[in-house]
């Protein structure tokens, strides 16, 4: 396993980390037993990062997370969560969710606690709650060890966060199609520069880099160097050297051994300029052919409508990249299920909620006239 360092800490960390959104389900729950299996398995073989929020899982993930770190397996790795900035009201709402989140844990502490999915509006909340006070309290009463935050905005509000606190983690979403979006490659920069260190969420795009369709493939298989579409999606990131780890929401066990396989062999040689290359073709194809690039968070469920927004994104979107005109029929499904464009009222929650910040409303009346005619 590829072994990394969060700097000015000299913390030791793995470059794939163990990201708790997405872990089996079975009945519409954790398949809590299979989820303690590949997080042990995983943290067996290597894995140093585990990443979890209070929201995942519909607040599961916390309690599960921290059954799996039972029998010694606590100490073996960084545990990390977040501070759902949406749900407080007043500043004391701040050490009460985090010492929720620490007895669903069933912990004493967490390594690095995460200011969640920051943006302009949630920065501005938090300060109006002095959360440096906060942070720094905690950290006086050993429950959080180190303070970070997620983003989910534009380049600058990112730096406007990063210089506004003496952060040790900046988790933000990199893949290979998202280099000038969010907070983007110079805020990567940036952040290293200010010996920050970078944890990246949403490497595979919500599995859209995974299974690319067949112009992608033939991209790579007519490259010198053969790998997977996957190890081509991780090389991208794990060659920055300001990036300690890349967290990947393993649901099944497979994944988590074909991980373990990609970070093992894995070594932090720059990109050469035909790997550039490559990987400049490569976007350009998935962004002429997809149209949402929705990545399947789920931040946007329940809608009040029913309306099934990431199963419509990402079904219209896979067929798109396969040349498959199909989707229509898949369409009249969810219809029949009650889960189509018909029943939005424009209310605009699921907008507000979206971390890509997509313009979900005008995404679904495209697709509804697209497939209804």
């Amino acid at each position: 396993m590829l072994q990394t360092t969060f700097p000015g800490i000299q913390r030791a960390s793995s470059a794939l980390g163990f990201g708790c959104m997405r872990l089996p389900v079975a009945g519409g729950r954790i398949d809590e037993a299979e989820a303690i299996r590949m997080i042990r398995y995983a943290i067996d073989h290597g894995v140093r990062y585990i990443d979890t929020a209070y929201p995942y899982h519909g607040g599961e993930s916390e309690i599960v997370v921290g059954k799996a770190l039972k029998d010694g397996y606590r100490d073996k790795v960084i545990l990390t969560t977040k501070l759902p900035i949406w749900k407080l009201q007043t500043a004391e709402d701040m050490p009460k969710t985090l010492d929720e989140q620490l007895k669903k844990l069933d912990v004493d502490h967490v390594d690095f606690y995460l200011m969640h999915a920051m943006n302009e509006e949630r920065f501005n909340t938090i300060r109006s709650m002095d959360y440096q006070s906060f942070l720094e309290k905690a950290m006086a009463q050993g429950k959080i060890r180190y303070p970070g935050f997620s983003f989910h905005d534009n380049a600058d509000t990112f730096l406007n966060i990063l210089n506004d606190y003496d952060w040790k983690l900046a988790q933000v979403q990199m893949n290979i199609l998202d280099g000038n979006a969010q907070a983007t490659l110079n805020g990567i920069h940036a952040a290293g520069e200010k010996g920050i260190g970078v944890v990246i969420m949403e490497p595979l795009r919500g599995g859209l880099l995974a299974a690319p369709p067949a112009d992608v493939q033939a991209l790579y298989d007519a490259f010198p160097v053969k790998r997977s579409a996957v190890e081509w999606a991780f090389r991208f990131l794990y060659t920055m050297p300001e990036v300690v780890t890349i967290l990947s929401g393993m649901s099944t066990m497979e994944q988590v051994q074909d991980n373990l396989r990609i970070f093992d062999a894995a070594v932090q040689e720059p990109l050469t300029e035909a790997e550039q290359a490559l990987y400049a073709q490569v976007k350009e194809t998935y962004m002429s052919r997809t149209k949402t690039r929705c990545t399947g968070c789920r931040y946007c469920q329940p809608c009040p409508r029913g309306v099934k927004i990431p199963q419509i994104f990402q079904g219209y979107d896979g067929k798109k990249l396969r040349e498959k005109d199909d989707f229509a029929a898949e369409y009249v499904k969810i219809a029949e299920e009650h889960g189509d464009a018909s029943r939005c009222v424009k209310c605009r929650k699921c907008e507000a909620a979206c971390p890509q910040h997509l313009p979900i409303t005008r995404y679904l009346a495209e697709i509804h006239a697209e497939c209804t005619g």
